[in-house]
C-alpha cells in the first residue's frame, strides 16, 4: 500500500538577498524501482516551481518557455540519478530561432534555466524542439567544482522532441537504454512541468527479491518493453492531477511489475547569483575597463537565469587587474 504524498512548499535553505523566490517543493521527485526487472525510474512534478522559474522569462516566446519546462524536468530527473556534489547541466547550441538553451540542477535539487533567441528569429515560431533549436549539439555536463575535472558528453541533435534528443544521447554516448517522457504546458492555473524517466540497468544488476530465480535475458527484455509501454500511457492530465499522489500514479502505471518506491526528494528555485559574487567579478577588471563599462557613473549587470538586475557605482569598485584579466567567478 502506498502512503499518499502531499505536495508542500517550504522556505529554501539558503536565504536570497534579492527578489528571487524562496521556494522548495518537498516531494517533487519520486524515485522507484521495479521489483523483478532491472529498471529504475523517477517521476518529476515541479509544482509551483514551474511558474516561479518560467514566469521570470516573459521576454521569451511561449514555445521556448514550454521547452524550458521540459528541460527543467529533464535535468532534475538526470541529476537526482547521480551520486555527485555540484551541478548537472543541459546545454543546447543550434542554428534555429533559439541560439542558446541551458538548464541545470544541483545535487541538492536547485533548478535554474535560461535561453537566448537568435538575432534574426521571426514569428511565428515552430512548436517542436527540432524546429526551435535547429541543427547543433546537446551537451550534458557534471561540474563538481574547480578541484575536479568536469565530465561532459556531447551529441548531435536528433529527433523532433527534447525527449527524443535526450534518448539519442544516452543510446549513443552512454550505451544506455532510457525511456523519457517530458511534459510542459501553460494553463489558466499557470505553468506546469514534469517528467517520467525509466532507465534499464545492466542485466547483471541484482534484482530485489528475485536473486535465486533470475529471469532469462529474453524475459528481462520483454519486461523492459512492457515497462516502456506502460510509461507511454502517462498523460499530462494524470501527471498534473492534484488529487493523484505521485506514489499512487506510479502504482497505477507499473503496479503489476512490483513497484518499490524510494523516499521523495525536493526541488527548489536555484539561481546562484548574488551581489557579492557579481561585485567580485567586476573587481577583476582593470580601472580602464570599469570606466568603459560605466554609464553615468553606474555599472549595470543582469543575471540571465533569474532576470534580476544589479547596479554598482563606479566609485564603489576598486581598480582590479591592470591587464583587464577578468576570469569567471
Amino acid at each position: 500500500m502506498v502512503t499518499p504524498v502531499t505536495e508542500t512548499t517550504t522556505p529554501a535553505a539558503t536565504p536570497r538577498p534579492h527578489d528571487v523566490p524562496d521556494l522548495t517543493v518537498a516531494h517533487a521527485i519520486t524515485p522507484f524501482h521495479l521489483g523483478h526487472v532491472p529498471v529504475r525510474g523517477r517521476l518529476i512534478t515541479l509544482g509551483p516551481l514551474a511558474g516561479a522559474i518560467l514566469s521570470r522569462h516573459d521576454e521569451l516566446p511561449e514555445p521556448v518557455r514550454l521547452l524550458g519546462g521540459q528541460a527543467l524536468a529533464l535535468v532534475a530527473a538526470m541529476a537526482t540519478a547521480l551520486k555527485f556534489k555540484g551541478s548537472f547541466s543541459l546545454q543546447v547550441k543550434g542554428d534555429g530561432p533559439v541560439s542558446l538553451f541551458l538548464a541545470d540542477c544541483t545535487d541538492t535539487g536547485e533548478l535554474r534555466f535560461t535561453a537566448r533567441m537568435a538575432e534574426d528569429y521571426t514569428l511565428p515560431l515552430p512548436e517542436d524542439a527540432s524546429g526551435l533549436l535547429g541543427k547543433g549539439y546537446m551537451a550534458f555536463t557534471v561540474d563538481q567544482g574547480p578541484d575536479t575535472d568536469r565530465y561532459q558528453g556531447i551529441v548531435g541533435l536528433e529527433g523532433p522532441t527534447l525527449a527524443d534528443m535526450a534518448e539519442h544521447y544516452f543510446q549513443t554516448s552512454e550505451q544506455h537504454d532510457c525511456a523519457i517522457h517530458l511534459f510542459s504546458r501553460h494553463t489558466e492555473a499557470g505553468w506546469q512541468a514534469g517528467a517520467l524517466v525509466l532507465e534499464r540497468l545492466p542485466d547483471s544488476t541484482p534484482i530485489a527479491g528475485n536473486d535465486d530465480h533470475r529471469p532469462a535475458d529474453a524475459t528481462i527484455q520483454d519486461l523492459w518493453e512492457t515497462a516502456c509501454t506502460f510509461g507511454q500511457t502517462l498523460t499530462a492530465e494524470e501527471l498534473f492531477n492534484p488529487q493523484l499522489s505521485p506514489g499512487a500514479l506510479i502504482n497505477r502505471l507499473f503496479g503489476t511489475l512490483d513497484v518499490e518506491l524510494a523516499p521523495a526528494r525536493p526541488l527548489s528555485f536555484g539561481c546562484r547569483c548574488s551581489r557579492a559574487r557579481l561585485q567580485g567579478v567586476l573587481e577583476r577588471f582593470s580601472g580602464e575597463d570599469l570606466d568603459h563599462m560605466a554609464q553615468d557613473g553606474v555599472i549595470s549587470m543582469e543575471c540571465h537565469f533569474c532576470n534580476t538586475a544589479f547596479t554598482f557605482t563606479r566609485e564603489s569598485l576598486p581598480d582590479g587587474q591592470k591587464n583587464g584579466d577578468a576570469g569567471a567567478p
